[in-house]
């Protein structure tokens, strides 16, 4: 599904949040919201899951305004940062409640629930309480009741903030991994650049609740289009990958690096802006 916004603008609480924010997700596409705390980036999210109104603008899902139409019935999927699993429901019944708000007999939902189980890799975990597993296996939980509605578009908010960064790496891996599997059009909010930059097929920056820049990665990196967009690098960065082919990749970032032997490698980028690849 493709997803877009024209020229979104909201108030909360006598706040300007959102400033004419526009931009398109293409469908299938990756996309990540990045910026610092207080840019817009969930507020944005929520607009389009129509948890929010928005006070002027409008979104479009495959040329289709959806302004009007309820939370429930735009056929996206939100896993917040919280989690908020049924502690009342183990976890199989968490994992089919989408299906049994669509009507989908009991049979059937279970069936699901446990595919999407296996496929979050907790096979044999749909009679136990949410509260018995670890943080990172009820994210895994939450990321199989997401999809297992087959919603048209996934909406992450740091969905990865809360765990340590073993299993953030896990879990990225993971929701890549299924992203592909399914072809969901997916939106994540994060204040992680490097995460913004090896998962993103394009990444929005937003600062002060308006869009900065809209770049696939290596562009944002490279070349950022404003001096809040530069900032966000901090001092410096480094992120670790391979060099084939005359390029540095590391998940969906790719630097080039002409003159870079092949193998494991790092790329360095300075506070400056300057920037290089060296072999570790």
């Amino acid at each position: 599904m493709e997803i877009r916004l024209d020229g979104i603008s909201l108030d909360l609480g006598g706040k300007h949040i959102l400033d004419n924010v526009s931009f398109a997700v293409r469908d299938g596409e990756f996309l990540s919201l990045l910026g610092q705390s207080g840019a817009g980036k969930s507020t944005t999210l929520k607009v389009i899951a129509g948890l929010l109104y928005q006070d002027a603008g409008a979104v479009f899902f495959d040329g289709q305004q959806v302004d009007e139409v309820p939370t429930h019935r735009r056929q996206t999927a939100i896993v917040f940062q919280d989690i908020r699993l049924f502690p009342n429901m183990d976890v199989a019944a968490n994992v089919a409640f989408p299906l049994k708000m669509q009507g989908v007999k009991k049979a059937e939902r279970m069936a699901v629930a446990e595919e999407m189980l296996e496929r979050v890799q907790l096979a044999g975990y749909g009679s136990r309480a949410v509260g018995e597993l670890s943080g990172g296996q009820q994210q895994r939980v939450a990321l199989a009741r997401a999809l297992a509605g087959r919603p048209r578009a996934l909406l992450l908010d740091e969905p990865f903030s809360g765990l340590d960064e073993a299993l953030r790496a896990e879990m990225r891996e993971l929701v890549l991994e299924l992203q592909a599997e399914t072809g969901i059009t997916s939106i994540m909010v994060t204040h992680d650049v490097s995460e913004a930059l090896v998962m993103s097929d394009r990444i929005v920056y937003l600062s002060d609740g308006r869009v900065e820049q809209v770049a696939e990665p290596g562009e944002l990196c490279l070349n950022p289009a404003s001096p809040a967009v530069a900032r966000a690098f901090g001092e410096a960065m480094v992120v670790e990958g391979e060099v084939s082919d005359g390029a540095f990749r590391c998940g969906k970032l790719r630097i080039p690096a002409p003159d870079a032997a092949s193998g494991r490698a790092a790329f360095v980028r300075l506070s400056d802006g300057s920037h290089f690849v060296r072999g570790i």
